[in-house]
């Protein structure tokens, strides 16, 4: 067993972000090679790991080309037979849809005997930059900006973003048709559901302009005019299930969130810690989750319920922030920050939570650790909770403390992680 509680949740975050990120969980998933030619395509914060890995395991006699777009530092290196481009995330960038451009002429003209591999994972929303005609690429990046720091759940993003795009909400598979299309996912959104994930750009879309439009006022969002004159035109709705372009087609999961989190408990069981995970969908504004995770944690102390210590609370899944102060947000963080003041303090309990992509919000930092000790060492410090709390702005807090969780890129995304332990 690790010597320290922090040890230990270190360990724990290992071995989640291990199991999403194993080149060998996407080998068992890959097809056949066909009759003619193959054609690897992709997005996300993933997805030069996963072409790394297509690479290694094709048959070196079979045809294979394409490209996939990635987060910069996210990248393997040069690849024999595939191109890696890495672009901006959250906020699209020019190389995002210079890649895009690539991806979408890298599908044009097969036939049915050829192989379309799609690699997508998380991220690649913002990384598949493909404005449809009438906006630019200053309109989405006006428009994720504002998505961001608005509290929109991911599927809320998504819908949007689906019905801005000439790429995602289907249409690459509009794209690619007639060849087979074989989509090899790594999910970062609560429910696996493939349409949401980096805005399904090889599914049916089940959502609606109508919903898009809904989503940006319910937040109070003010899209630029061509954004919403497009918004309102139907002949640029998604293709929904159904159309033909879509029969034949193939999703496989290669890694979600549920996969991690068992791996997590797989580890805390051979250190001796009971795992019960209460979820890999939780959703919510995250300093209320931290409120909800601090009343689990105390049921436990007192009353041995739902589980009694010493054990680990694991969940996934990916709340909000809904930025009013001058801060850089960052769920994992807010989290963290709002059950340290609910817990007051309390003996015995620390915590860990981090998004498994290495990234929280606007830093470069994958999360931070709790303890039963970090109240009083940030007042020793001269720092005030509530007022970094209140403005949004953890990441500092947790910086001046050395409590920051800093991993680098992890080349892989399965949503945020979070541990509390019980001893």
């Amino acid at each position: 067993m690790p010597d320290t509680p922090a040890a230990l949740l270190r360990a724990l975050f290992e071995a989640a972000v291990a199991r999403a990120a194993a080149p060998a969980m996407l080998t068992p998933h890959l097809p056949a090679p066909p009759r003619g030619r193959t054609v690897v395509v992709g997005a996300g914060k993933a997805a030069a790991a996963m072409a790394q890995a297509v690479e290694a395991a094709w048959p070196q006699n079979a045809p294979l080309s394409g490209v996939v777009v990635t987060r910069y530092g996210y990248g393997v290196g040069p690849l024999p037979r595939l191109t890696v481009i890495e672009a901006a995330h959250p906020v699209p960038d020019q190389a995002g849809q210079q890649a895009a451009a690539r991806i979408r002429a890298a599908v044009q003209g097969l036939s049915a005997d050829d192989l379309v591999l799609c690699l997508i994972s998380g991220g690649g929303s913002a990384l598949l930059a493909a404005p449809l005609p009438g906006i630019t690429l200053a309109d989405k990046q006006a428009l994720n900006r504002a998505l961001l720091t608005s509290g929109a759940s991911i599927a809320e993003m998504n819908i949007v973003r689906k019905h801005l795009s000439s790429l995602k909400g289907g249409r690459l598979a509009l794209a690619a048709a007639p060849a087979r299309l074989v989509t090899l996912l790594v999910s970062d959104v609560p429910g696996d559901d493939p349409s949401i994930i980096a805005s399904g750009p090889t599914i049916p879309d089940p959502s609606t302009q109508s919903e898009a439009r809904a989503v940006l006022a319910r937040h109070h969002i003010v899209p630029p005019p061509p954004v919403a004159r497009l918004l309102a035109n139907p002949d640029f709705e998604t293709p929904k299930p159904g159309h033909p372009a879509f029969a034949g087609t193939e999703v496989r999961f290669v890694a979600t969130p549920q996969d991690a989190l068992e791996a997590a408990a797989q580890t805390a069981r051979a250190a001796g810690i009971t795992p019960l995970i209460l979820g890999n969908a939780l959703e919510g504004e995250a300093r209320e989750m931290g409120r909800v995770m601090a009343g689990i944690a105390r049921q436990c102390r007192r009353h041995g319920q739902p589980v009694r210590p010493p054990c680990v609370l694991l969940s996934g899944g990916e709340t909000t922030v809904t930025v009013r102060g001058a801060g850089l947000g960052g769920r994992n963080v807010e989290f963290l920050l709002s059950l340290a003041i609910a817990l007051e303090g309390a003996p015995g309990i620390h915590a860990l939570a981090a998004d498994t992509d290495g990234v929280d919000g606007g830093a470069e930092v994958a999360g931070a650790l709790i303890g039963p000790d970090t109240l009083s060492r940030a007042l020793a410090a001269g720092l005030t909770p509530l007022q970094s709390l209140d403005a949004n702005d953890a990441h500092p807090f947790f910086a001046a403390l050395g409590d920051q969780l800093i991993t680098g890129p992890t080349r892989t995304n399965v949503n945020d992680f979070r541990a509390l332990l019980l001893l």
